[in-house]
C-alpha cells in the first residue's frame, strides 16, 4: 500500500508546533523512519518526505536532528525584516513601527545556549542539526522558503548586546559529510552562525536572505563542486559573510554581499574556484581574502565598494584591520584577478594605522604566477564642500543611501602592492606607475599610460 509522506506541522498528531516546533519535526522524522524501513522494494524504498510549515511564529526549544536523506522542509515565506534596525530605533519611535519581528514561516531558535560556552556551542545552538555517519553520505536534504530567527544577540562586550552579533545560536549545521543539499529562498537573521556545512559535495545555496548574522555562510573542513549564488548576504563586524576552507570547484556568483562582515569573502586553501559577477560592499579592509595558499582561482567581473560606516550606532565597531592590509589580499599561486571594478571611498581621518599613510587596494602577500589584468581601481575621499553641507540621517537606510551617493574626489593610494615573499606575478593595465609598489625585477608590470 502506497503512503503519502507529506506532513503539515500544524496538523501533526502530537506536540504543539507553536510552543516547540523542534519536538514536532523530530516526531515526524521518527514516523518517517518507522514507515520507511525497506532499502530496496519495487526499485525504491526510502523516498523521504516533505514537511510543511505554514505562516506563523513557531518557537523551537528542541533541536531538530536530521539523519535521513530526501527530506524537504519548506514554508510560505522567508520573512526577513531587519532586527538590527529595530533594536537601534530610539525607544520613543518604537510605538510607531508597523512590525517588530520577522515574519513568514518563522522558526524562533529558543535553544538555551550561552555565548560564554566554548565547546561545541555552534552545534548545540543549532536549530537544525544534520548528522549521520556511514555510507552513503546523507543526501538531498532541502530547506526552502522559511525563516530562522535567533531573536536576540546577547554578547556582553561593550555593554551593547544587540550589536554584539553573538548569541551561540546557529540556523543550519551539517556536521556530517553531505551530498546534493539545497538551501533556497530562506531568511536567516540574528544567528551567530547562519549556515555551517562540513564536508559538502554538490551543495547549492541559492536565492536566500542571510543577513544580520555573526557569520552567514561557512563551508568547513573540505568540500567540492558547490555553489553560492544569487544571495543577499551580510555578516557582523567580527565574522565572515562567506567563508570556505579546503574546497575545490566552488562557484560564487551573482551575490549581493553587503556590510558589515569582517570579510565579505574569505578563502582558506580554496582551489580552482570561481568568483564572478558579484557585488561586494564593505566598511573595512580585507573585504576579499584568498589566503593559506588558495590557488588557480578566477576572480572576474565583480564590483567592490569600500566606504565608511555611516550609521551612528555602529560607528564604534570595526574588524580590527588597518589600511595597509589591502581591500583585496592574495596569498596563493596562479590566481587570475581580471576585469574587476574597485571603488574605495573613505574619509582621510578614518585611515589606519596613521592618517598619513596611503591605503592599499590589492595586496599580494605570497605566492607566485598570479595574473592581475584590466582592473579599474579608484580611491576617493569625500568632497570637503559636500562634507560641510551634508545632513546626517538618523535612519540606517537613509544613512547608507546618503553614503552611496556622495560626491568624491581622488585620493593618493597604493593600488597594487606585491611583497618580497611573492614573485613572478604578471600585473597589466591596473595601476599607473606611481600607484604600484612592485619589484619590477621579480614581477612583470605594465602600467596604465598617463
Amino acid at each position: 500500500m502506497k503512503t503519502s509522506y507529506f506532513y503539515d506541522v500544524t496538523k501533526w498528531k502530537s506536540g504543539n508546533p507553536y510552543e516547540d516546533i523542534g519536538a514536532v519535526i523530530n516526531d515526524i522524522i521518527r514516523d518517517i523512519k518507522e514507515k520507511q524501513t525497506e532499502r530496496d522494494e519495487d526499485d525504491g524504498g526510502k523516498p523521504g518526505a516533505a514537511i510543511f510549515i505554514p505562516s506563523g511564529d513557531y518557537h523551537l526549544r528542541t533541536q531538530v536532528v536530521i539523519d535521513i536523506s530526501f527530506l524537504k522542509i519548506f514554508g510560505t515565506g522567508h520573512g526577513f525584516e531587519s532586527s538590527s534596525i529595530r533594536f537601534n530605533v530610539p525607544d520613543k519611535d518604537v510605538p510607531a513601527l508597523w512590525e517588530l519581528w520577522p515574519g513568514g514561516s518563522r522558526v524562533i531558535n529558543d535553544i538555551p545556549v550561552s555565548v560564554e560556552e566554548t565547546v561545541d556551542t555552534e552545534e548545540k545552538g543549532a536549530a537544525f542539526l544534520i548528522r549521520r555517519d556511514g555510507n552513503p553520505r546523507i543526501s538531498s536534504v532541502e530547506f526552502q522558503n522559511f525563516c530562522i530567527d535567533g531573536l536576540h544577540f546577547t554578547g556582553s562586550e561593550n555593554g551593547d548586546p544587540e550589536n554584539s552579533y553573538r548569541n551561540g545560536k546557529t540556523g543550519i549545521y551539517a556536521a556530517s559529510a553531505n551530498d546534493s543539499f539545497r538551501i533556497t529562498e530562506m531568511g536567516i537573521v540574528y544567528c551567530e552562525h547562519g549556515v555551517v556545512m562540513y564536508d559538502s559535495d554538490a551543495l547549492s545555496i541559492h536565492d536566500n536572505f542571510i543577513a544580520e548574522c555573526g557569520n552567514c555562510i561557512e563551508l568547513r573542513r573540505y568540500g567540492q563542486a558547490s555553489k553560492i549564488t544569487d544571495n543577499l548576504i551580510g555578516a557582523g563586524y567580527n565574522g565572515y559573510s562567506i567563508f570556505a576552507e579546503n574546497f575545490g570547484g566552488l562557484l560564487v556568483n551573482a551575490n549581493n554581499v553587503f556590510p558589515r562582515g569582517k570579510s565579505s569573502l574569505y578563502f582558506s586553501f580554496v582551489q580552482r574556484s570561481s568568483i564572478s559577477g558579484n557585488r561586494f560592499h564593505s566598511f573595512y579592509p580585507g573585504m576579499l581574502r584568498l589566503e593559506k595558499g588558495s590557488s588557480e582561482n578566477l576572480v572576474s567581473s565583480n564590483h567592490f565598494l569600500r566606504d565608511n560606516e555611516p550609521w551612528e550606532p555602529m560607528k564604534q565597531y570595526d574588524n580590527g584591520e588597518d589600511d595597509l592590509l589591502g581591500l583585496i589580499v592574495i596569498n596563493g599561486n596562479n590566481n587570475s584577478f581580471i576585469s574587476n571594478h574597485i571603488s574605495e571611498n573613505i574619509q582621510k581621518e578614518s585611515i589606519r594605522p596613521d592618517t598619513h599613510i596611503k591605503p592599499v587596494v590589492l595586496h599580494i602577500t605570497g605566492g607566485v604566477h598570479n595574473y592581475i589584468a584590466s582592473n579599474h581601481m579608484l580611491v576617493m575621499t569625500k568632497d570637503e564642500e559636500q562634507q560641510s553641507n551634508e545632513k546626517e540621517s538618523d535612519s540606517c537606510f537613509g544613512a547608507q543611501v546618503n553614503a552611496l551617493l556622495l560626491k568624491t574626489k581622488p585620493m593618493d593610494a597604493v593600488l597594487i602592492r606585491v611583497d618580497d615573499t611573492s614573485w613572478s606575478n604578471i600585473i597589466l593595465d591596473s595601476a599607473r606607475e606611481n600607484e604600484a609598489d612592485i619589484d619590477r625585477s621579480k614581477n612583470t608590470f605594465r602600467a596604465i599610460p598617463e
